[in-house]
């Protein structure tokens, strides 16, 4: 069943990154602008986001079966159309459709992951949950780099749709229901509040890049959305039963562990955004050695998750973090050094040392603040821990890919090249602050997570 599980969210999460790489053979075939384009992974992003409130209702009412292969079978239809798209509207619907499936799989993996597993070793459960929500996107570019420059972006598509395929059959065989339903009621008002506000602030977000911060379509999307959020936010604590259960920020340590995440989401988004630009367009590598340069990192991410979650039951949250933290604010720093003549060992050693750290910190911080919870209140948590993800990652990546793109055009006389690597030095030094304030607040906040639970609601 974990196998099934977790091949079932590595197929589809792994698409969050897939389009990145591609890109450029989709301007092609369809004749679209980059500003255009770009919506191919923004929309993805966006109705994960969308979904993904909405999941803990759905795995208290429906059945583990149900959820995984009504998901399943959304994310095979978007990629079957996807595969036969002939306009570049179909291959936006066909985003959208897949969007719908991985979002509901991404909170889902952990979810059960630690229904499945006893709470002292939950660690390890969460760290198999971490090649998922942590190594797909990772390895995504380098997978989609191999395929775009060997055939075309269609075959991203034929590659991974007989895979989900043979998931799905397995699961029809093999997968059996994990825990109990519940009757609970969905609230329409704030299912519409949060589509509205979350849809609103990672659209404002992502528009920035293309529009620019001043442009109406920017600043009042996310003003919208932020108005939105506030109304959300104030029916939640008002309604017998919420859309999520935002009670769950009682809980010190969950609420510590969400902003942590949320930190760390930001970084590993934004390297895995801006260091293609840097090898592609400052030092013009092809989708495939730009990908085949960061596979390293993503291959040696994959492989940690579970050694940190072992780790994470022996020694608990605070000593992986502090190090965790330490390792990606060193290697973004690292990485804010580029120039037009670093050498490749140099990229490699410093984009994966940073992923390592990444590695480290990601689920075993995830882990803490879910173990804070009592078992009824899990999938709340967890929706809410990967919107948070979501949201910050949007926006971070959002503010630091302006920042790149500004400093560029101060330095333009510089010539197109070294002005691009300066903006990209900026961007991860960016990174670096937030990553530096995270390490300060873990040294502060983070503890051995060692306590017993007294609570007999958390023993239930």
């Amino acid at each position: 069943m974990v196998a099934i599980i977790v091949a079932g969210g590595f197929a589809t999460i792994l698409n969050q990154t897939v389009m990145g790489t591609a890109l450029p053979s989709v301007m092609d075939e369809f004749g679209i602008n980059a500003a255009k384009g770009q919506w191919l992974t923004s929309v993805f992003l966006l109705v994960n986001g969308l979904m993904i409130p909405v999941t803990a209702f759905l795995i208290n009412r429906y059945s583990t079966r149900q959820l995984f292969l009504s998901s399943m079978g959304a994310f095979i239809a978007g990629s079957v159309l996807a595969i036969v798209a002939w306009r570049f509207e179909v291959l936006l619907l066909a985003r959208i459709l897949q969007a719908m499936g991985a979002g509901v799989m991404l909170p889902f993996v952990s979810v059960m992951l630690m229904l499945i597993f006893p709470k002292e070793r939950r660690g390890f459960a969460m760290g198999i949950a971490g090649i998922v929500i942590g190594a797909a996107p990772a390895i995504g570019p380098t997978l989609a780099g191999l395929l775009v420059d060997l055939h075309n972006w269609h075959y991203i598509f034929i590659a991974f749709t007989p895979v989900c395929v043979a998931v799905m059959v397995f699961a029809v065989i093999f997968l059996k229901n994990i825990g109990d339903r519940k009757e609970t009621h969905l609230d329409l008002i704030s299912v519409v509040l949060s589509t509205v506000g979350f849809g609103g602030l990672l659209y404002g977000f992502s528009a920035a890049g293309s529009a620019g911060w001043l442009h109406w379509q920017t600043w009042g999307s996310i003003l919208a959305g932020g108005i939105t959020i506030i109304f959300f936010v104030r029916r939640q604590y008002r309604v017998d039963k919420p859309l999520l259960d935002l009670r769950v920020f009682r809980y010190r340590d969950f609420t510590m562990s969400t902003v942590l995440v949320s930190i760390v989401g930001l970084g590993m988004t934004v390297g895995s955004v801006i260091t293609p630009i840097y090898l592609q367009t400052a030092l013009g590598y092809s989708a495939m050695k730009s990908g085949l340069l960061l596979m390293p990192a993503g291959l040696l991410m994959a492989a940690m998750s579970p050694v940190s979650g072992t780790f994470f039951d022996r020694f608990g949250p605070r000593a992986l973090t502090i190090t965790g933290l330490g390792i990606i604010t060193v290697g973004t720093l690292m990485l804010g050094r580029l120039s037009l003549h670093s050498s490749e060992a140099y990229l490699i050693i410093s984009y994966t040392f940073r992923m390592m750290g990444i590695s480290f910190v990601n689920m075993p911080l995830n882990t803490w603040g879910i173990n804070a919870l009592p078992n009824r209140k899990i999938p709340d948590g967890n929706a809410i821990t990967n919107t948070a993800r979501q949201v910050t990652g949007s926006m971070g990546t959002a503010i630091l890919v302006t920042v790149m793109v500004m400093v560029a055009g101060l330095l333009a006389d510089r010539g197109s090249p070294e002005a691009m690597v300066q903006g990209v030095n900026a961007a991860f030094n960016g990174a670096a602050i937030a990553t530096g304030a995270a390490l300060a607040l873990s040294i502060l906040k983070v503890d051995r997570g060692k306590k017993k639970v007294k609570r007999k609601e958390d023993e239930r």
